[in-house]
């Protein structure tokens, strides 16, 4: 289970927003990660660690840089719930471990909602409002629950290798 507040953002985030082009030459994620939304002061003003971003249709689209979910990750978000994602976004942040939750009535949240997400729904905390979300496929989820897919390829890997040593017994 997912709880963090709502930063609300609306449709058609797009990567630049996320990190402007002009911090892609620092010299890692680390350094990057303090200009996440650098321009939005409902992100700057109001997140932490562990809060949910929520926006309408589209969010990741333009480019497809890895360092746009690689510093929401950084920066702790608990997870982003949007009615829809851009594809590649959609993609690096499932490999890096964000969850993202698919769910048609996401803007109807209202900013600094507190929320709770399980596998199926979300709950308003203060007024107790329910959205369904669309479910992921098991494959992702396991992804997820892994930590990303670096980690769910080492833990498939490590069963594979047991399974072999058990059969040789």
């Amino acid at each position: 289970m997912i709880q963090g507040k709502a930063i609300k953002f609306g449709r058609n985030v797009d990567t630049d927003q996320i990190i402007g082009a002009h911090h892609l030459s620092r010299p890692s994620i680390r350094d990057m990660a303090p200009f996440t939304f650098e321009n939005t002061p409902r992100f700057v003003e109001h997140f932490a660690e562990g809060d949910i971003i929520v926006a309408e249709d589209n969010f990741g689209c333009g480019s497809s840089r890895e360092q746009a979910p690689a510093v929401l990750k950084l920066r702790g978000i608990g997870a982003i719930v949007a009615r829809s994602f851009a594809r590649i976004f959609f993609r690096n942040a499932i490999n890096l471990g964000i969850p993202l939750i698919e769910c048609p009535e996401a803007d109807k949240i209202d900013h600094l909602e507190m929320l709770e997400i399980d596998d199926d729904r979300i709950r308003c905390l203060k007024t107790g409002k329910g959205y369904d979300i669309i479910p992921l496929p098991l494959f992702i989820r396991s992804i997820l629950v892994d930590g990303g897919i670096i980690a769910h390829l080492q833990r498939k890997e490590t069963d594979t290798q047991r399974d072999v040593n058990l059969s040789r017994r």
